[in-house]
């Protein structure tokens, strides 16, 4: 039968510790039901597995079984309770049971009980005994000690022998519990009468319901008398011994005495026959000399007392023994080191886990007693956030002490290490490494490389070209760190960005979903996400923005705005009349670009048509001049054809022509440097604007003229120039007289009066000095119609440090059908003088049209219309640029060339100045 005692003593360390106590008698079959520990400790049957309910690997018992799903604990195999701790008064059995999540530990004691299996058993079956027929009645003799495996009560209680009238018997208990007998002689033998006797003598346990006996053959031989008996000095001796003492080590030295002589005086010393087994094995005696030495080796651990029977018998006839009883005791070294036994170690810990968390369970154990047996541990984890606490007896568990961050240098894995070390002198120490790994949470958003993504994208690029590749990393580790990127939605030019842009979710690449034109969309931005695949507690993410940035790329040909091609495709055509000099404005060539940068940077020339080399052509501006004159011998009736090439400086550079007729028609030239063009508008890199001639240009075919007609034509056409010439410049001579008179009084000097007046001749001597583009200043005209072909610009500076501060102003009014210049030259007033402007205006000359009177502008302002009217003696100066060629109107000349754009440099100042004095030079000839 099953004996159940349960006794539940509840040890609340921290609530997580309690300890059961079964009992089960031995020699149980298998599957014989012990105890239902979840029951007992009320702990959720349907949980158990979840928390991974399990025994100790240090605690696991062959005999016995526990099913981790119910809880029950039942024998495995049989128990032989004598085999397992032999006279041990008490049996137990210890298993340690604990579960997860929480960490709970229970310990169980399983105390095996002791059935009446085994009958007490003499070590011979014929025990002799030898008496002197002179021994007296009292007189004991030793017998052999029977022996019982079992304890308790169904161990050894007494001796029986058989009823006769000589011997009766006297049972004694020795110190460890266990009993013998002594046979006692109740009255006198006669060896003559009976010389031998024989009995039964009997040992009976306690056992309850039914005893178990063992019997032996007592035999008793009567010997004749030998009257001394030899005698110890005590009966009992007591010795201490040092465990591990070597074989040989002394323990006593007995001396018996006997007081007879000869053989019967001398001494035999053995031991007695009821001394154990293994006292037999650790000890041993010396027959002659009765010294007691070590012969084995002696181990605290496996006893701390040992009981040594000696006999000390002579060599007479008839010898009667005597006996003693040598009681040594073992006294403990510090020769076992403390044994650590990691009961339960987490796999890993996370990183989350709160202060506290369990992270391993163990015991510490030492063999030894007192001092030698108490141990102290310590917990060896250097910056480690982890400390050691005692929680159950010798049991002790490693807890966290800190928040744990897995990411942190060294922080995925601690080695821990627990020291035991005892107090025996000198001390002796055992430790045991477990490594603890950091499991991780999803505590790191993930970061991108940089915040802001520059990206440069050439436009024109294939739909579905790789353009960059983002990237973004995670602490974490796992699905943690898993990332999968992905494009915040936005809007761009008012569609999403999704037709735009993609992204590769696996590797952050981007990928053009369309071509881009510079041209229409230059840049763009949005925002990618990289988010993890981490659960707990939650996915995180991260943003980073980028910048598209497309760059320019040369797919646009330049486009030539002017001048334009006919109605039906025909070119162009511009008038070069025979008589003009050199560097006459024939046309200017306007183009623009889409693209930007040096793209739109524009080159002019002359592709083909030029082979002469009667033109050339400003690769900046896009002026078409004439180089030398037309030749004499060229056939009016064969037009110049002339291609213009416009490029631009991209890589691939790229071109566009337009063909342009120059037909010669007859007159001279009315102006060899002005600084205008068409009237089709300014191109682009072709300059901002400018001010210059517009001649009326033939878009339609015309008519072949007969060369007689054209002769006559030509020739009246000569003699009324010729005579209109000469009416004009009477009329001006006189005009130039009185105003010469006027403007020497009012001003320092007037234009194109040098001719007239000594003192604009000296003063403007005195001005012929480097102009630059900062002394010009451009404006427009009130009084010119508004057209949307006019373009006006206004330019201001001054000369060098040593002048005044002076101003030269002039205006551009362009109109499609204009044919001639609307220009107006200022003097440059001194500031002493510029206070009294109204009444001493500086002298101009006025160039436009007789219906239209200019502005007239001095030092920046417009003259009302009063003075407008004192100046209109002025008028007669209208024609002047044609038939006057003073200093002051060839450098006010140069001055308009150099603003239309036609050489920004020295070197095309230079030019100007040298055409200048060409021409200069030619009318003094003249």
């Amino acid at each position: 039968m099953i004996v159940l005692f349960l006794f539940a003593l509840l040890w609340m360390v921290e609530g997580a510790f309690c300890q059961l106590h079964y009992t089960v008698q031995e020699e149980q079959e298998h599957g014989t039901f012990v105890g239902n520990i979840a029951e007992d400790l009320g702990l959720d049957i349907t949980k158990l597995s979840a928390r991974r309910f399990q025994t100790a690997p240090n605690s696991r018992s062959p005999y016995l079984e526990l099913n981790l799903e119910t809880g029950v604990l039942y024998v495995n195999e049989k128990i032989d309770r004598e085999q397992i701790c032999k006279q041990s008064p008490s049996c137990l059995l210890h298993l340690e049971v604990f579960l997860e999540n929480p960490l709970e530990l229970f310990r169980v004691e399983i105390e095996v009980l002791d059935i009446n299996d085994n009958p007490p058993s003499f070590p011979e079956p014929d025990l002799t005994v030898e008496i002197s027929e002179s021994a007296t009645p009292g007189t004991r003799f030793p017998l052999e000690s029977a022996f019982d495996p079992d304890v308790g009560t169904n161990s050894l209680r007494t001796y029986e022998i058989t009823p006769n009238s000589y011997f009766s018997l006297d049972v004694q208990t020795q110190g460890d519990g266990n009993r013998f007998a002594e046979l006692v002689l109740d009255q006198p033998l006669d060896r003559e009468q009976q010389a031998v006797h024989r009995y039964v003598l009997t040992a009976v346990d306690g056992g309850q319901p039914q005893q178990r006996t063992g019997t032996a053959l007592l035999t008793v031989r009567v010997l004749d008398s030998n009257d001394n008996v030899p005698a110890f000095e005590q009966p009992v001796y007591t010795v201490s011994l040092p465990e591990n003492s070597p074989p040989g080590t002394l323990v006593l030295q007995l001396n018996a005495t006997d007081p007879d002589e000869g053989q019967n005086g001398e001494i035999i010393y053995s031991f007695s026959s009821h001394i154990s087994a293994r006292a037999r094995e650790l000890f041993g005696i010396a027959p002659r000399t009765g010294r007691l030495e070590v012969s084995g080796e002696l181990d605290y651990e496996e006893s701390s007392v040992y009981q040594v029977y000696v006999q000390a018998k002579d060599l007479g006839p008839n010898a009667v023994p005597a006996h003693c009883k040598v009681l040594v005791r073992v006294l403990d070294a510090n020769d076992n080191a403390p044994e650590i036994s990691f009961s339960t170690v987490k796999e890993a810990v996370s990183e989350a886990a709160a202060p506290g968390t369990v992270v391993a369970l163990f015991s510490v154990s030492d063999r030894d007693s007192e001092e030698n047996g108490q141990v102290q541990c310590e917990l060896l984890q250097g910056d480690a956030p982890f400390r050691l606490k005692s929680s159950f007896k010798n049991y002790y568990t490693i807890v966290t002490e800190g928040p744990l961050d897995r990411e942190q240098p060294g922080g995925d894995a601690y080695t821990l290490t627990v020291v035991a070390r005892d107090h025996g002198e000198p001390p002796l120490s055992t430790s045991k490494s477990i490594q603890v790994r950091v499991s991780d949470v999803n505590d790191n958003a993930p970061r991108f490389s940089q915040p802001v993504y520059q990206v440069y994208v050439s436009e024109n690029n294939v739909p579905g070209a790789y353009i960059y590749a983002v990237s973004a990393t995670d602490r974490d580790q796992g699905a943690n760190a898993r990332l999968a990127y992905s494009i915040l939605e936005t809007q761009i030019q008012g569609m999403s960005v999704f037709t735009y842009v993609s992204i590769n979710s696996e590797n952050g690449f981007l990928y053009a979903l369309r071509s881009f034109d510079y041209e229409q969309l230059k840049e763009f931005s949005f925002q990618v996400e990289a988010r993890d695949a981490g659960e707990e507690p939650q996915p995180l993410a991260g943003n980073a923005t980028v910048h598209i940035i497309v760059v320019d790329q040369n797919d646009n040909a330049p486009a030539i705005v002017s001048p334009l091609p006919g109605r039906n495709g025909t070119p162009a055509r511009e008038a070069l009349p025979r008589g003009a000099e050199p560097g006459y404005l024939v046309s200017r060539v306007a183009a623009v670009d889409a693209d930007d940068g040096e793209n739109a940077r524009l080159t002019y020339s002359i592709a083909r048509g030029n082979e002469a080399g009667l033109f050339r052509m400003d690769w900046r501006s896009g002026e078409l001049r004439t180089a030398r004159r037309v030749p004499a011998k060229r056939d009016p009736q064969r037009p110049y054809e002339l291609v213009i090439e416009v490029r631009d400086h991209g890589q691939p550079p790229l071109s566009s022509t337009a063909a342009v007729q120059v037909v010669l028609v007859d007159g001279a030239g009315e102006r060899s440097g002005g600084g205008g063009g068409p009237a089709a508008g300014t191109g682009a890199g072709g300059g901002g604007g400018g001010s210059g001639e517009h001649r009326p240009s033939r878009s339609g075919g015309d008519n072949s003229l007969d060369l007689t007609l054209i002769l006559i034509i030509a020739l009246g056409s000569v003699s009324f120039i010729f005579l209109l010439a000469m009416i004009v410049l009477a009329v001006r001579c006189q005009k130039e007289k009185k105003l010469n008179i006027y403007t020497c009084l009012a001003s320092d000097c007037c234009l194109g009066c040098c001719c007239c007046c000594p003192c604009c001749s000296r003063q403007a001597r005195a001005r012929k000095k480097k102009l630059s583009k900062s002394d010009i200043m451009l404006v427009q005209s009130s009084n010119v119609p508004s057209n949307p072909a006019q373009v006006p610009v206004e330019e201001s500076g001054s000369f060098g440090s040593h002048h005044h501060n002076q101003n030269y102003c002039y205006q551009v009014c362009l109109t499609p059908e204009s044919a001639k210049t609307d220009l107006m030259f200022l003097k440059p007033c001194s500031p002493s003088r510029s206070t009294d402007a109204e009444h001493n205006p500086c002298g101009a000359i006025v160039t436009g049209y007789a219906d239209q009177q200019p502005d007239i502008i001095s030092n920046g302002s417009i003259l009302s219309s009063e003075t407008k009217h004192q100046r209109a003696e002025l008028s007669y100066l209208v024609d002047r640029p044609r038939r006057v060629n003073s200093s002051a109107f060839q450098e006010a000349d140069i001055v308009s060339s150099k603003d239309s754009g036609h050489g920004d440099s020295e070197q095309g100042d230079s030019d100007h100045d040298a055409t200048n004095r060409g021409q200069s030079s030619g009318n003094g000839r003249q």
